[in-house]
């Protein structure tokens, strides 16, 4: 973590200033092809003239995850940060091999980016990248925002994955103002786990499909990062944001995926963010005929977090991820959001 990341110092990296009141936007080298040409990441700070939290938004970590891409992208071109507070680090593409190709891991090394934080100076090739991205750009930060997406073949609710048994994280989950947050630690390697280690408190915000941009989510997203940022007080004009229900889903809660027992075709009666009640079905598995189906019910009232997008399973395959809510949230969810078309919470 920063040592200096409330004073109006410069913010530095490897081969570059940026000034108080000043900004910048850079190609930065984090490997070679074998043809020794540099493979670069873009990255835009933006060093405010008062002095704030240094923050981090980052974005395809997996590079077919689109979607945050464009949140990070409008945070750093399209908003008005003339009264910025603080330091923005704005990296939207932090896999560009996996970006390039289209692909959720490094293609180069076939390695998963998001397990090799914070990475390592003399290891493989894959460390060698999460050390120069999170050497630079990541321990001067104060806190972070990692968006990523559901992988090919299912689609997510809108929600934050957090360790909420840390009392720098916790508030930071809140702050983005999300209806679902997942607590737990970050899977080992993860850039949200080993920057949380590293003193600089950090959530993962989950968003829809891999492969395409949506653009409710997007907007829904920005609002996210707009109520993280009032609360740090790093941009004092926006406001914090209070999504009108919240479930905190815990490791040990009744947090369950539903799986298929039987191959085929799949037929799903509900999208994300849909309330389902205990016995409701969810979907139903056919084989090419139609003749021999299976009825997937809820095993419990709650809200589908994950869905099946992608319409065929083997056996053992996930169809849904639903997660229990209490009796009052299942009230307040169904007094505020069941009459509402909009799949963004």
């Amino acid at each position: 973590m920063a040592d200096d990341g409330g004073d109006t110092d410069a913010f530095t990296y490897a081969g570059g200033r940026v000034g108080p009141g000043e900004r910048v936007d850079i190609r930065y080298s984090i490997s070679e092809t074998y043809l020794g040409d540099p493979i670069r990441v873009p990255v835009t700070i933006v060093n405010g003239a008062e002095p704030g939290p240094r923050v981090f938004l980052s974005a395809a970590i997996h590079g077919d995850e689109l979607n945050g891409i464009e949140v990070v992208r409008e945070v750093a071109h399209e908003w008005d940060l003339a009264d910025l507070r603080g330091t923005l680090v704005c990296l939207p593409v932090l896999n560009a091999p996996g970006f390039i190709a289209q692909q959720r891991y490094l293609p180069i090394y076939d390695r998963d980016l998001n397990r090799s934080f914070p990475g390592s100076e003399t290891g493989t090739g894959a460390r060698r990248i999460t050390h120069r991205i999170f050497t630079n750009f990541v321990a001067p930060c104060d806190l972070g925002l990692d968006f990523h997406t559901s992988t090919r073949g299912r689609a997510n609710l809108l929600h934050v994955r957090a360790d909420m048994s840390d009392e720098r994280v916790a508030p930071l989950a809140q702050a983005f103002g999300s209806n679902v947050i997942i607590a737990g630690d970050g899977p080992e390697g993860s850039l949200r786990g080993a920057a949380t280690d590293a003193g600089i408190p950090t959530v993962t915000v989950e968003m829809g499909e891999a492969h395409r941009f949506q653009r409710h989510l997007i907007d829904r997203a920005l609002e996210g990062v707009a109520s993280v940022l009032a609360e740090y007080e790093v941009l004092p004009t926006t406001a914090v944001r209070w999504p009108g229900w919240r479930t905190v889903i815990d490791n040990d809660s009744e947090d369950t995926w539903l799986r298929a027992d039987s191959g085929g075709i799949v037929e799903t009666h509900h999208a994300y963010g849909d309330l389902v009640y205990e016995g409701e079905e969810v979907c139903t598995i056919a084989d090419p005929f139609k003749q021999d189906s299976e009825t997937v019910t809820a095993p419990f009232s709650g809200l589908l977090v994950d869905v099946l997008e992608n319409p065929v399973v083997y056996p053992g395959n996930p169809l849904c991820h639903l997660v229990e809510l209490d009796g009052e949230t299942r009230r307040a969810y169904e007094r505020i959001e069941s009459t509402s078309p909009d799949r963004s919470r």
